[in-house]
């Protein structure tokens, strides 16, 4: 049996849980992320078995120039998750600090690193790709 991992928004309006996690995990530096998350890059991850649990009508959708779909609390404007263009709710990569308790992630990489902030050092091991993992 797994373990689920429940995680929410900042206001606790969308409420949700997971079953697993995929095995990459990557800091993303691309514009879009930085802004999407206010800070230096967005750390996403996909995820098995998702259920929303409360809160599903406040989930609100920005869909970027280049298709790909920005998810977030109409409430409280959280930041949830990414959506490559064409993909489903159900393929959400949430953004892991929604996470309310531990998960057994491990960020591998840093992606996108030609559209880092300048003011990012990036002052450890993990892998970089100047854009996606290729």
């Amino acid at each position: 049996m797994s373990d689920l991992y429940k995680g929410s928004c900042l206001c606790g309006a969308v409420t949700f849980a997971v079953d697993g996690f995929s095995e990459q995990a990557a800091n993303c530096h691309c514009t879009m992320c930085r802004k999407f998350h206010g800070a230096a890059y967005g750390t996403l991850v996909g995820v098995s078995g998702l259920k929303w649990i409360s809160g599903k009508g406040y989930l609100k959708e920005f869909i970027a120039r280049n298709g790909t779909v920005r998810t977030f609390c109409s409430e409280c404007g959280s930041s949830l998750g990414f959506r490559v263009k064409g993909a489903f709710l159900k393929d959400i990569e949430l953004a892991i600090s929604t996470f309310d308790s531990d998960t057994p992630v491990v960020i591998d990489a840093h992606i996108f690193t030609d559209d880092k902030a300048n003011w990012c050092n990036l002052q450890d091991d993990l892998l970089k790709f100047k854009q996606g993992r290729k």
